[in-house]
């Protein structure tokens, strides 16, 4: 049988109401700062646009021509100005666009994620709320709640099952963001202080999650023919290729 640990329920007024369990292997994982920096830093680079270009001394309008002569006129000698040194002169080494795409592992990936929401449960920032619907979509609403759970003015992320009404009471409020929990990364997890999710939600991340690490059985992590892998805690499979 699977080891389960308790999470306290609050409801809005911050008061516990009551208990839930759930699995340890998905919120009681082991700390790894170095793979969540990892995954972290891969998402990141995958949110980058890559478009940004500016032109060099050959892309920028204009001639090469000498703009005055070597000697005699008491100024640094040139020979074009199309230079660096020159308004509207080229850019050195300019920047053009590029894919910062970073692949991301999915065995890292998995393990980083457990990671990071176990270290929230460990470090008293993750926040179960038995349900988050008001009965108005109002921004009042979620100031006040956010004011009496004593975390307002830190950065927030809910993790919520999409609801119109919820997204427009939280998005305008300052260093707040909203998500669902299919949605929710390694990312979101370690760049805002508290993550805050309703029961509901917690149940789609422990069944998104519940088969546990994903492990490789063999000691330098590469696979070659032959290599026996075990995906999830299910039966080891035979690489082929």
């Amino acid at each position: 049988m699977k080891k389960e640990m308790k999470l306290k329920v609050l409801d809005k007024d911050g008061k516990q109401v009551e208990e839930i369990a759930v699995l340890c292997e998905v919120f009681g994982a082991e700390r790894n700062e170095i793979l969540i920096h990892e995954v972290a830093v891969a998402q990141q680079n995958n949110m980058r646009q890559g478009t940004k270009s500016t032109l060099t001394m050959s892309e920028v309008r204009g001639h090469h021509k000498k703009p005055y002569r070597q000697k005699g006129t008491g100024n640094a000698r040139q020979g074009t100005t199309k230079g660096p040194q020159f308004r509207g002169g080229g850019v050195v080494f300019a920047p053009k666009p590029r894919d910062f795409s970073t692949k991301i592992n999915k065995v890292k990936k998995t393990n980083a994620f457990l990671s990071a929401i176990s270290g929230k449960v460990a470090d008293n920032e993750l926040l179960v709320i038995k349900d988050l619907k008001f009965k108005e979509a109002k921004t009042k609403f979620a100031a006040e709640m956010i004011g009496k759970l004593k975390i307002d003015g830190k950065s927030i992320i809910f993790v919520n099952p999409y609801e119109q009404g919820f997204i427009r009471s939280v998005q305008n409020i300052k260093r707040v963001k909203s998500t669902t929990p299919e949605q929710l990364s390694v990312h979101d997890i370690v760049n805002h202080r508290y993550v805050v999710a309703s029961v509901e939600a917690i149940r789609v991340i422990e069944g998104q999650y519940s088969a546990g690490e994903v492990k490789v059985e063999k000691t330098d992590g590469k696979r070659a023919k032959g290599d026996k892998v075990s995906v999830n805690g299910a039966k080891s499979r035979e690489v082929t290729k």
